[in-house]
C-alpha cells in the first residue's frame, strides 16, 4: 500500500522529503508516479482558484515541517501580529527552523523531521546538558544540542558517526561529529532555507 507520506507529496506535486533517505532514491513514488494519487496519468485540469493555490502553498509548508494545523496556524498568527515591525517571511522561517525537532534534523542526527520529533519525545536529546522532550522547543544562539548519555547505546545512534563524516549542516549550525553534538552559532535565514512554498500566499490564506 502506498505510504501516506508519499501520497502527500504526490497530491501537492512537490517532493517534501518526508521519508528521509528513501526520497533520494529511485524508489521515491514522486519519480515513478509524479501525479496525484487516484490518477493513472496526468490529466489536463483547469487552473486552480486563488483560494486553492493559497491552500496548496499552506499544505506544502505545513507538511514539510510535519506540523498539525493548530500548531502551524499559531506560528502564522504570531508572525502576522508582528507584521510591520519585522520581515514576516524571515520571521516565520526563523520560528519554524528553530524548533528542536527541525534543528536535530538539520544537524543530520536523524533522517527526517518526523523521526527527530519521535526521538525528542522519547527523551533522547539534551539542550545545554538538560533533557528536553518537546519537539517545539525554540533553540537560540549558543545552545548546545547533544544525545542523552543513556541513549548512546541505542541501535539507532551506533553508526551515526560514519553517516555524518561528510555531512554539512546549514551555516547557522555547527556539528561536532566525534561528540555527536551540535551548536547553534547563528540564525536561520530564508535565503538558505529555500522553503518549498510561496510564503506570501500562506499569509494571504490566513488573512481572509
Amino acid at each position: 500500500m502506498q505510504n501516506s507520506k508519499c501520497k502527500i507529496c504526490r497530491r501537492l506535486g512537490v517532493k517534501l522529503f518526508l521519508k528521509g533517505e528513501r526520497c533520494l532514491t529511485s524508489k521515491c513514488p514522486m519519480i515513478k508516479r509524479p501525479y496525484p494519487p487516484g490518477q493513472k496519468r496526468k490529466r489536463r485540469t483547469r487552473a486552480p482558484s486563488e483560494y486553492a493555490q493559497q491552500l496548496r502553498e499552506k499544505q506544502k509548508l505545513k507538511n514539510w515541517y510535519g506540523l498539525r494545523e493548530r500548531q502551524f496556524k499559531k506560528y502564522i498568527l504570531e508572525v502576522l501580529d508582528r507584521r510591520g515591525r519585522e520581515d514576516a517571511k524571515s520571521s516565520l522561517i526563523k520560528k519554524l527552523e528553530s524548533r528542536l525537532d527541525n534543528v536535530i534534523f538539520r544537524l543530520g542526527l536523524t533522517g527526517s523531521r518526523s523521526q527527530a520529533r519521535q526521538l525528542v519525545s522519547h527523551g533522547h536529546f539534551r539542550i545545554n546538558s538538560r533533557k528536553v522532550n518537546y519537539p517545539s522547543y525554540q533553540v537560540k544562539k549558543g545552545d548546545v544540542i547533544d544525545i542523552s548519555q543513556s541513549s548512546f547505546k541505542k541501535i539507532f545512534f551506533k553508526n551515526l558517526k560514519m553517516k555524518l563524516k561528510k555531512y554539512q549542516p546549514p551555516s547557522w549550525l555547527k556539528l561536532n561529529v566525534e561528540k555527536l553534538e551540535g551548536k547553534v552559532i547563528g540564525q536561520p535565514s530564508l535565503e538558505e532555507t529555500v522553503p518549498p512554498a510561496e510564503i506570501s500566499a500562506i499569509f494571504e490564506f490566513y488573512s481572509r
